[in-house]
């Protein structure tokens, strides 16, 4: 297989994989009617993370599929934060946080120093919006309302975009960053496994 093909084929994979990757935990949700161990800090720390993503790679014309998951993403996140908020009963707030997100989006590109300068923080809030996923579980000790697959399947996409990313624009910045999210996935991903195996053997105890 040719270097071109392999890299076409992450590209759409990746493509693929995102285009549901945040269906799993919406339909957990729906189901459970509870956000009991699902953080919304991180939820919202994730969204600032992937604007900021997003921006700063159409900024500098970089190819399209290097990126293209990422509004995909956006709007699914929208999705969940908005049936979070209505199981929180805060779904008022929903405006609020759009109102936010929209001027935040287009202050990054009124001075190239600010999207180098969010870029540059990208990976710290992505990283805090795992941790805070962690906490979240550490705190509630409860995994069942956390779609296990939506984060293996964010694993899998930040892994495949290392790959994408040496092949493509060999940026150190985006790099560094998709190092970074895929081990801190694999991270939240062993630890949802975790609360839900001790939860299901708890259930079964009493």
């Amino acid at each position: 297989m040719s270097s071109d093909t392999l890299l076409h084929a992450a590209n759409f994979s990746t493509l693929f994989v995102c285009m549901v990757l945040k269906f799993p935990q919406i339909f957990t949700l729906m189901r459970a009617k509870s956000t009991v161990g699902v953080s919304l800090n991180s939820l919202l720390l994730e969204l600032i993370g992937y604007i900021v993503f997003v921006t700063y790679q159409m900024y500098y014309d970089y190819p399209p599929p290097t990126y293209l998951e990422y509004p995909i993403l956006i709007a699914q996140d929208a999705i969940l934060l908005l049936l979070m908020l209505h199981y929180n009963g805060s779904l008022r707030q929903s405006f609020i946080y759009a109102v936010l997100f929209v001027v935040g989006w287009r202050l990054l590109t009124v001075e190239k120093w600010i999207v180098d300068l969010a870029m540059s923080l990208c990976t710290f809030i992505s990283a805090a919006s795992k941790f805070a996923q962690l906490q979240c579980l550490w705190r509630s000790k409860d995994g069942r309302q956390v779609s296990a697959l939506s984060w293996a399947m964010a694993t899998y996409t930040c892994a495949v975009r290392i790959y994408t990313t040496m092949a493509t624009t060999g940026d150190t910045q985006v790099l560094v960053r998709f190092v970074a999210m895929t081990l801190l996935n694999l991270w939240v991903l062993l630890t949802v496994l975790y609360y839900q195996r001790h939860g299901s053997r708890s259930k079964k105890e009493d």
